[in-house]
């Protein structure tokens, strides 16, 4: 045991994780050119509703991808148990690949009208599939061919990949940005980097040919040991079932916030709550995960040493204690101007409580008109903060700004969104004398801090995504491990982790408070925390074998 920690990986090793890792990093890239596109997308797929609604439309498209995965993880899992994990996850690149170059040729709503949003998310519901199927395959192909006490450094390799996927995506979409004008890249250029995908395709598919299957598959082939019904064994017995439940409420639901918040909710609350140019953002994120990426693999390594469950359950604690100064710093150092305007001249919405709406209507069937939601919708629209006041007297809802009163108006009695119009521009008025940006000065953004903000957030995603893969490999029987340990792992990161920037989002639009988003992902990442402290093993000793686990 400890001269298979202590030996040097083997070409054969690195051939291994090089090419599962070169794969998964391209499958990524395909799945995040959406979440990064997402503004843009909003107004090219869903012009047919408001710009607050298009853009939770077009994130709940983007989610939509994530519902999936449990689904597809049950189906390429079974898959993975029966016939071997290389040839599964060769399926999955493939749908994957193509789906993504289809989504670069599709006709926008302009075009084909609501055709086009409905093609575009059944598109995302067949990456999200594909996903489900593929992340359980290379951890598992990458673990089964380590040695003992070298599982977390190696498979830490396949952790990077989601964030170099996201990083190769976002240099795709800045170079794209970079070589034309803002108006052409929002026009036609976004769908470049849909495009390549298929040049990226190609290239995973010969890699993948090329490997040979897991060495503790093949050998449960020669032996006959192999499961006859993994669904069965997994889900329909409690012995393994209630390991399932443990490892998504105790691991996979916090480690999911903690990294989706750290990599895409920083992204989305920089470009639509601080209004920061989307390029900057891109640049800002980018050299984050670019500083922040190596840790996949020092905290990997060391759950060899020390143990995964410390490692992953201090990162969920961190995020926990930290996310609200780290956002109200990020607030600070990305648009200050927007923070001395809260300051100096607070907003409140005044309205009667009961006429206010969730505005949460994805399919355009609603509308809101009452004199709160139209206070209401231009603040999101702006990106201003407010507070809620009820209304008291005979008084019509209106907007304060300081001292000054914005009246508010039924805006059913708009047939031509004169009235609307009016509001608006009178608002955006008030709003401007009062200090309040219209987006983040360029100038102003102190870009070190930003980078060493978004830096710590992504670190805490690497403190629990890192020992993640080796640690649900191990606590599942080799048997049933592709089945077992996708689905927890698919409905953390596809469930509780995808729809994070939708909820988040809608949470902040109906309440105003810039911060109240983060509620979300500190609720689950404490409850994994104490979940965890209490029901999970620490699985770093265990021992793989073709029978078991």
């Amino acid at each position: 045991m400890a001269e298979s920690a202590s030996r040097r990986m083997t070409a054969e090793e690195r051939r291994v994780i090089f090419a599962s890792s070169l794969g998964t990093v391209f499958e990524w890239y395909d799945f995040y050119l959406y979440g990064s596109l997402a503004a843009i997308i909003s107004v090219q797929f869903f012009s047919g509703v408001n710009p607050t609604a298009a853009f939770i439309f077009a994130l709940l498209a983007f989610a939509a991808g994530f519902a999936v995965r449990p689904f597809g993880a049950i189906v390429f899992g079974r898959l993975g148990d029966l016939v071997g994990r290389k040839y599964t996850f060769l399926v999955t690149i493939l749908i994957m690949g193509l789906s993504t170059f289809i989504v670069g040729l599709l006709p926008g709503y302009a075009a084909i009208g609501f055709a086009a949003p409905a093609i575009l998310i059944l598109l995302r519901l067949a990456q999200g599939l594909a996903i489900g199927g593929e992340y359980g395959g290379a951890a598992i192909y990458v673990a089964e061919h380590a040695p003992h006490g070298k599982r977390g450094a190696y498979t830490s390799w396949i952790q990077t990949t989601a964030t170099l996927g996201l990083f190769l995506s976002l240099l795709v979409i800045l170079g794209c940005r970079l070589s034309m004008s803002k108006e052409d890249f929002e026009s036609w250029g976004w769908r470049i980097p849909f495009l390549l995908s298929i040049f990226l395709l190609g290239i995973s598919v010969w890699i993948r040919l090329k490997l040979n299957e897991s060495p503790l598959f093949r050998k449960m082939k020669e032996e006959g040991t192999l499961s006859k019904s993994p669904l069965t064994e997994s889900f329909a017995r409690w012995s393994n079932m209630k390991i399932v439940i443990i490892a998504l409420i105790g691991l996979t639901a916090g480690q999911a916030v903690v990294w989706y918040t750290g990599q895409f909710y920083a992204l989305f609350f920089l470009t639509q709550v601080l209004k920061v140019d989307g390029q900057t953002a891109n640049i800002l994120i980018g050299i984050g995960l670019l500083l922040a990426v190596p840790f996949f693999v020092v905290f990997g390594t060391l759950s060899d040493r020390i143990g995964r469950k410390p490692i992953i359950l201090a990162g969920c604690l961190l995020a926990v204690l930290t996310y609200f100064p780290l956002f109200s710093a990020l607030t600070h150092f990305a648009n200050p101007a927007l923070e001395a305007a809260r300051e100096n001249a607070p907003v409140t919405v005044v309205a009667d409580s009961g006429t206010c709406s969730f505005q949460f209507n994805p399919v355009g069937t609603a509308s809101f008109t009452t004199p709160c939601d139209v206070a209401k919708s231009a603040l999101a629209k702006r990106g201003i903060p407010y507070d809620n006041e009820e209304l008291t007297g005979e008084d019509e809802a209106h907007i304060l700004v300081g001292n000054v009163v914005v009246a508010s108006f039924d805006a059913s009695d708009d047939p031509d969104g004169a009235r609307r119009e009016s509001f608006e521009a009178t608002l955006s008025s008030v709003l401007t004398s009062a200090g309040y940006p219209a987006s983040a000065d360029p100038d102003a953004i102190n870009y070190p801090m930003v980078v060493l903000i978004l830096f710590t957030l992504i670190l805490y995603a690497t403190m629990v995504y890192g020992p993640i893969a080796a640690m649900l490999v191990e606590l599942f029987p080799t048997r049933i491990r592709y089945t077992s340990m996708s689905l927890p792992y698919h409905l953390g990161n596809g469930w509780f982790g995808g729809f994070l920037p939708t909820v988040s989002f809608a949470i902040v639009a109906a309440t105003g408070n810039l911060y109240s988003g983060l509620w979300y992902p500190i609720v689950i990442a404490a409850m994994t925390f104490v979940v965890g402290l209490i029901f999970v093993p620490e699985t770093k000793d265990r021992e793989l074998h073709p029978e078991g686990s």
